[in-house]
């Protein structure tokens, strides 16, 4: 239960997120309403596609659509009326990048897959759909600018199984799985934080 209400909450953030890009790209409602989809279960696809998942979790439970449509819409009708809080985008994102990362790392986890497999599909459940999202609105994508993203979702993930290793209950690991990376992403946004850059030495 805590895995499937996880999956929803994630599916609903990543929603927001995907109308506020659409707004701010100048899109219909049809294109924000496909943004919105497409951020919110594109990473949970490519998941279910490489674990062999089938059917895959919005074509086998069609209450994962009503959720983006529910959210989807309301998110529409809120932009309608105000104008979207400052920093919204980046905190629905980061929230969304919390719950699917955590979700899918459990996912895996369930297969009986290995740690670094664990992490690994956290972290494309995280981080595929706002990819996606972005490319499609030819943004440059989160996850390839300097603060942290995808190291959030790896850090969150690894902290995760380390507390599930040392015994401690689940609702406490992805409590805490889930509160570091969504830590580590806004602290990425507010302070800066950033892995080193690449350094070529002259030649």
């Amino acid at each position: 239960m805590l895995l499937y209400l996880l999956d929803l909450i994630g599916v609903a953030v990543f929603a927001v997120s995907g109308v506020l890009v659409a707004a701010h790209s100048g899109m219909d409602l049809l294109g924000g309403l496909a943004l919105a989809a497409l951020t919110a279960i594109g990473g949970g696809t490519l998941r279910d596609v490489l674990l062999n998942r089938d059917p895959i979790f919005w074509v086998k439970d069609a209450r994962y659509l009503l959720v983006i449509l529910g959210a989807a819409g309301l998110t529409m009708l809120y932009l309608a009326c105000f104008p979207p809080p400052g920093q919204s985008f980046l905190i629905a994102d980061a929230l969304g990048l919390a719950l699917f990362a955590i979700s899918g790392a459990q996912i895996a986890e369930a297969a009986g897959l290995s740690p670094l497999i664990v992490v690994l599909m956290g972290t494309i459940t995280g981080t595929a759909g706002g990819m996606l999202r972005d490319v499609m609105c030819a943004r440059v994508p989160l996850i390839f600018q300097q603060d942290l993203y995808a190291t959030a979702a790896i850090a969150g993930i690894v902290a995760y199984l380390v507390l599930q290793k040392l015994g401690a209950p689940r609702n406490v690991a992805v409590s805490v799985g889930v509160v570091v990376i969504l830590l580590t992403r806004l602290l990425a946004v507010i302070g800066g934080m950033h892995l080193p850059r690449l350094h070529l030495i002259a030649t």
